[in-house]
């Protein structure tokens, strides 16, 4: 049982840390463009610097959305999932609360650091990444829930 849970909030727990981790000064543009910046250079040669940093914060953000997608399908693996019954039976709106808490969290956080700036856009794009990825994770286990009818069907023989 304890096993169970550790590998079920483990994930979760850590993809958190991370998150806050990212957030901090060590997830700054200065500090991201040591490795973004080569690879732009690879795929864009002749980039001109405006191009550089358009290309840059575009990969910043959809870096946002993909966290906060990553962090609501663990919350929702580890919700819906749960041994105790009120998280397994509103994993959705548990899952939906991590992901706001941790997005207001991280730019409050943002909001305190000089290399750092904080945006209320950055957690509305936090919140539409973690409400995606709980759709797609809702309708996968939906469909994965209903019968096949197909198979259902009396079969007849001529």
């Amino acid at each position: 049982m304890r096993r169970g849970r550790f590998f079920a909030y483990a994930p979760l727990v850590v993809w958190v840390a991370v998150i806050l981790f990212l957030g901090s000064g060590s997830g700054s543009m200065a500090q991201t463009s040591r490795f973004i910046k080569p690879l732009i250079e690879f795929f864009f040669p002749d980039a001109s610097p405006d191009t550089f940093l358009l290309v840059h914060a575009f990969i910043r953000k959809a870096a946002h959305f993909v966290e906060y997608a990553i962090l609501a399908f663990l919350a929702a693996r580890a919700f819906s999932n749960s041994p105790e019954l009120t998280l397994r039976k509103f994993w959705i709106p548990f899952s939906f609360a991590a992901v706001c808490i941790v997005a207001g969290t991280d730019e409050i956080n943002q909001s305190f650091q000089s290399s750092r700036t904080s945006s209320g856009w950055d957690v509305l794009l936090d919140i539409g990444g973690g409400a995606f990825a709980l759709a797609v994770f809702a309708t996968n286990r939906k469909r994965r829930r209903q019968p096949d009818l197909k198979s259902t069907a009396p079969q007849f023989s001529k």
